[in-house]
């Protein structure tokens, strides 16, 4: 390293920024998380910096800046946006001895800014030695992913209670109180907003010596994996994987995903693939639930959304009966995604301002659902597991009075590397997917706008251009 990573205290502090324009301003406002003393040291101040010494949050400091102006300072900033002026600020803040950043001059900086990920008192600094700012950013923005924006609150209540536990739990036992309490129910509960059952816990197992074994029943986590793209998962959906005792997941999970699980986690895979059985709904039920009985921290990772054709309301009845906490944890369902990827809204006001979701599938045994007795004017339809069904859909649209020229977005494998997106026309929908093998997990999005011509409903002669765009 040729920087040493360390945090500066600024309790009863000056931070001298010398300079009243934007980057100045820049500077100030990373200095404004912090309970510094802010000397603002320029002949003119940026309407911002004006009102935050209006506020009495910075001191205006307009006369000639001199070596005593840094003296006692914990640091300084230089952003005059004159090189020479800032060069010879510079050498006013070396002969003070306080530490100095000069911005866009790296050769002049004793001190660098590093990228933040703010969850005060916890904060996470990323520094790259000013030779990759962008990298920085991109990390920060992955942790900004996986801690919670409650976490800060979190940790300031562990530091309140920290001399009483020093005070009512012995020593040997201290360690794995903590533990408990960062890495299982207390944290749990607190960065899903159940901040006082979260305190009422952990107070419980104070009282008892730290004793928390009584403290720590299993859960079950139904997670939806969005469409696949790792990126598109929620905070939350990141929380529960790296939390997690044991996950079971399917076939449409990208391994990719379950990269973020922790690295101890079991993994247990419960769906079908081809020429193999598929574990029976009521298999899945009983080894969830089996595992939370024994206090595990179960997640059920499902593609999508668990909420939108993933069988959850059976997870969930399963384990409410069995009397175990269990949440849902959204994700993003494969129509918005399959929009997104083609660049298309959903809704339109006046056109489509109603969203159907259906499938074109059932479960082994029962009759096809129908499908489409809510398609209509004014209605897109996403078309979930319908590949199959094709034929039959096109063929029922078209005697409701959907012209065979409506569009039709075909997204297969949506945000994955095979991703393959088509655009084509209701009437060449069921040729386009036998002759693309388009097939498995697809979404069919298919609009009907609300004021369709009657000329409109006889089928072209012929089917409107074809494009496939394949990530």
């Amino acid at each position: 390293m040729k920087s040493f990573p360390m945090f500066i205290r600024t309790s009863g502090r000056r931070v001298v920024i010398v300079g009243g324009g934007e980057q100045a301003a820049q500077k100030t406002r990373l200095i404004l998380k912090t309970d510094a003393h802010i000397v603002l040291a320029a002949p003119a101040l940026e309407p911002e910096l004006q009102a935050l010494t209006a506020r009495g949050r910075a001191e205006w400091h307009d006369g000639p800046v001199s070596e005593a102006t840094f003296a006692g300072a914990a640091m300084a900033f230089v952003a005059t946006g004159c090189p020479g002026h800032d060069a010879a600020i510079h050498a006013l803040a070396v002969a003070a001895r306080c530490p100095v950043n000069v911005v866009d001059r790296p050769d002049l900086c004793d001190i660098t800014t590093p990228s933040l990920v703010d969850r005060d008192p916890v904060v996470v600094a990323i520094g790259t030695e000013g030779t990759a700012p962008v990298l920085a950013r991109q990390i920060k923005t992955q942790i900004e992913r996986s801690l919670s924006p409650t976490l800060g609150g979190f940790a300031a209540f562990a530091g309140r209670v920290r001399d009483a536990v020093a005070r009512d739990i012995p020593r040997e036992n201290r360690r794995a109180f903590w533990r408990w309490v960062f890495a299982d129910e207390p944290r749990r509960k607190w960065v899903t907003g159940q901040e006082h059952h979260a305190i009422g816990t952990i107070k419980a197992a104070m009282r008892r010596g730290g004793d928390f074994q009584r403290d720590t029943p299993g859960s079950i986590a139904l997670v939806g994996a969005g469409p696949g793209a790792r990126d598109l998962l929620t905070l939350r959906a990141v929380e529960r994987l790296q939390e997690a005792d044991v996950i079971f997941y399917d076939r449409l999970v990208c391994e990719d995903v379950l990269e973020l699980a922790r690295r101890d986690a079991e993994r247990v895979f419960v769906g079908k693939v081809v020429g193999a059985h598929a574990w029976p709904q009521q298999r899945i039920n009983d080894v969830i639930t089996a595992e939370a009985l024994k206090g595990r921290r179960v997640v059920r990772l499902k593609s999508g959304d668990p909420g939108i054709f993933g069988r959850a309301g059976e997870e969930l009845s399963a384990a409410r009966a069995r009397g175990i906490a269990v949440e849902i944890v959204p994700g993003i369902t494969a129509a918005c995604a399959a929009a997104a990827a083609a660049g298309h809204s959903l809704t339109e006001r006046g056109v489509t301002d109603s969203l159907v979701l259906s499938t074109g599938t059932a479960r082994a045994g029962d009759p096809l659902p129908d499908t489409l007795r809510h398609s209509g004017p004014g209605t897109t339809t996403a078309l979930y597991m319908a590949v199959a069904q094709a034929p039959r859909l096109v063929a029922d649209l078209l005697a409701r009075g959907l012209p065979a020229s409506a569009p039709v977005t075909v997204a297969a494998s949506v945000s994955k590397p095979e991703q393959k997106l088509a655009t084509t026309t209701l009437a060449a929908l069921p040729a386009l997917l036998v002759r693309e093998r388009i097939t498995g997990c697809t979404i069919l999005l298919i609009s009907w706008p609300a004021e369709t011509a009657a000329a409109d409903h006889a089928p072209p002669q012929t089917a409107a251009p074809l494009q496939i765009v394949t990530a």
